[in-house]
């Protein structure tokens, strides 16, 4: 396992930027998420890390070995496609011992690791089976046996589970997880989905539109404390509040149009305009008063969305403004039941207000 460091890196289309000027550091042996909309530049990224394309300019680090223009061939890096890019005409085993065959490996150490992985995957009841005759999750896992048969120092991921449906999703998620833990792999994956990268990362990187990163962080660094509006609500769902700093006052506040004085946390930034975020389950949504809470604000209930786990409320505020509010459902008969064009009180604690940088 090694670590990959990005250095400067560049890389454009027809003069047209796809990724600039990305600085990143991956640690050897975790597992990264590459996370942001779709045409940031995530996949390009990974294919520049790969070898399948080459920088414009920039430099691409190996542990302390500069790979930059190593051809594909001399790199131990594997990739995983979201297609999977499994060959049709061969069945399950040869699909998965075809990188040992190239390295002319002799016949009985190519059966030895192809069973050890195809038992490690649960596939070995598969093993001489078509490529068309296996479910989306098991041809994933031939995909991953494949890359990962050959040790790579650093396996790379792109929307491998984008095919799949949520539930197979969600437990491939987990097998990802222990495969990256016993292999301790370095593993870098690429996706636009929030709840794939906060699940099996720990480090992850955020791109926006601009092919630029705008945090890196933990899952959780990056889910309660985000740097700019843009993380804040594209990793998660949030309320932002933009108004101006009250520094007269005894304690920090904001003075919200149409809304009043927010009190927050002391500011890190002398701005005048100051936004904030608050999460959604930070607010206590009821119809009683409460004394223990900074902020309060009226509002009244406009939709309803029961998911199950928990209910999202969406809130009119009196200046129009929108809120959202998710309610964890703990109880079968719960003390407050709330409906469509009621009026409820909106509570959080300042210190559930972020203060955003940018």
């Amino acid at each position: 396992m090694r670590s990959i460091r990005l250095k400067k890196l560049c890389k454009f289309h027809d003069d047209v930027p796809v990724i600039n000027d990305i600085d990143l550091d991956i640690p050897a042996g975790k597992f990264f998420a590459l996370l942001g909309p779709s045409g940031c530049g995530k996949t390009t990224l990974l294919r520049l890390i790969a070898g399948l394309e080459y920088p414009t300019q920039g430099m691409i680090y190996l542990g302390d070995k500069d790979i930059t223009d190593w051809p594909i061939h001399r790199r131990p890096i594997n990739i995983v496609f979201q297609n999977y890019s499994l060959f049709p005409h061969l069945n399950v085993f040869n699909n998965i011992a075809y990188s040992l065959k190239l390295k002319r490996i002799s016949k009985d150490i190519i059966e030895q690791k192809v069973r050890k992985l195809l038992e490690a995957f649960h596939l070995e009841n598969h093993i001489y089976k078509k490529i068309s005759q296996l479910s989306g999750g098991q041809q994933q896992r031939v995909a991953l046996a494949r890359a990962i048969i050959n040790e790579p120092d650093v396996l790379l991921l792109d929307e491998p589970l984008a095919a799949l449906d949520f539930k197979l999703r969600e437990k491939m998620l987990i097998e990802l997880i222990e495969l990256q833990d016993k292999l301790k792999t370095t593993f870098i994956y690429v996706t636009h989905d929030q709840f794939e990268a906060l699940t099996v990362a720990d480090q992850m990187a955020i791109m926006n539109h601009d092919g630029e990163i705008e945090q890196i962080g933990t899952p959780k660094e990056i889910y309660e404390f985000p740097k700019s509006s843009f993380v804040a609500r594209f990793v998660g769902t949030t309320n932002i509040f933009v108004g101006k700093l009250l520094s007269s006052e005894s304690e920090p506040m904001i003075d919200v149009e149409g809304l009043g004085k927010l009190k927050i946390m002391q500011p890190t930034s002398s701005n005048q305009q100051v936004s904030v975020s608050v999460r959604p389950e930070k607010i206590l949504i009821t119809k009683r008063e409460q004394k223990e809470f900074s902020n309060c604000l009226k509002g009244m209930i406009e939709s309803i969305v029961y998911y199950g786990r928990s209910t999202q409320y969406n809130v009119r505020l009196k200046n129009g403004s929108k809120v959202q509010i998710f309610e964890q459902n703990e109880e079968h008969f719960p003390q407050e039941v709330f409906d469509y064009d009621q009026e409820v009180l909106l509570y959080w604690q300042k210190e559930n207000g972020v203060i955003l940088q940018r």
